[in-house]
C-alpha cells in the first residue's frame, strides 16, 4: 500500500512556473513507477509524465519541453516542474504509483492515487 499526497498547486499567469510535489508513504517508494496525470473540468483524466525506478522518463506531447518530472527516492518524493504554463494546462493534477517494471501511460495501469492539487493558469 502506498499513500500519496500532492502539493504545490495554485494560480499562476500564463508563461509562469509551478513545481508540484508528491509525498509518498507506505511501501518502498523506489519500487514503483510514478506518474503525473491531470483532469480538466468536463474532460477525461490524461497522462502527463511518468518516471521509472531508475529514471527513465516519458512525457505527453502537450507538455514535452515545458515540464520536467523527477523523483528523489531518498525523500520518497515525486516532482513535476512546470514551465511556460498555458491556460490549457489548467486542471487538477494527480500523482500515481504503478507496481510494474515498465513505464505506464494509461490511468487504469496505476494502482495508487493522490487526492489531486489544483493548477489554474490565467491568460
Amino acid at each position: 500500500q502506498v499513500q500519496l499526497v500532492e502539493s504545490g498547486g495554485g494560480l499562476v499567469q500564463a508563461g509562469g512556473s509551478l513545481r508540484l510535489s508528491c509525498a509518498a508513504s507506505g511501501r518502498m517508494f523506489s519500487d514503483y513507477i510514478m506518474g503525473w496525470f491531470r483532469q480538466a473540468p468536463g474532460k477525461e483524466r490524461e497522462f502527463v509524465s511518468a518516471i521509472s525506478r531508475r529514471g527513465l522518463i516519458t512525457y505527453a506531447d502537450s507538455v514535452k519541453g515545458r515540464f520536467i518530472i523527477s523523483r528523489d527516492n531518498a525523500k520518497n518524493t515525486l516532482y513535476l516542474e512546470m514551465n511556460s504554463l498555458k491556460p490549457e494546462d489548467t486542471a487538477v493534477y494527480y500523482c500515481a504509483a504503478a507496481n510494474t517494471v515498465a513505464l505506464r501511460v494509461e490511468a487504469r495501469q496505476y494502482d495508487y492515487w493522490g487526492q489531486g492539487t489544483q493548477v489554474t493558469v490565467s491568460s
